[in-house]
C-alpha cells in the first residue's frame, strides 16, 4: 500500500493526549492518528449522534445552577414523564 506523509500542527494539548493514547495502547503515534482519521472520515456529516449536535450547539453544560448529578441521581426524576 503506497503511503503519503503530511504533517499537521496540533495544540500541546492534543499532542499530550495522543501521546498518553500512544503509550496505554502501545500503538505508535502515526497508527493512532491514522485510526483516527478513519474514523472520522467513514463518517458521513449527517451521521451525527444527538450528543455531538448538541454539543456542537453548545447545549452540554450550558445550564447554569443546575444540580452536578441531574442526569445520574434518580430522585431527579421523580415524576419524570407523567402527565400532570
Amino acid at each position: 500500500m503506497a503511503t503519503q506523509r503530511i504533517s499537521v500542527r496540533v495544540p500541546e494539548k492534543i499532542a499530550q493526549r495522543l501521546k498518553e493514547r500512544s503509550r496505554m495502547t502501545g500503538a505508535r503515534e502515526s497508527a493512532v492518528v491514522r485510526d483516527a482519521l478513519e474514523q472520522y472520515l467513514s463518517k458521513s456529516p449527517d451521521e451525527q449522534t444527538a450528543y455531538d449536535l448538541a454539543r456542537e450547539a453548545g447545549l452540554i453544560g450550558c445550564v447554569q445552577g443546575a444540580p452536578k448529578d441531574l442526569s445520574t441521581n434518580k430522585r431527579h426524576f421523580k415524576g419524570f414523564g407523567k402527565a400532570k
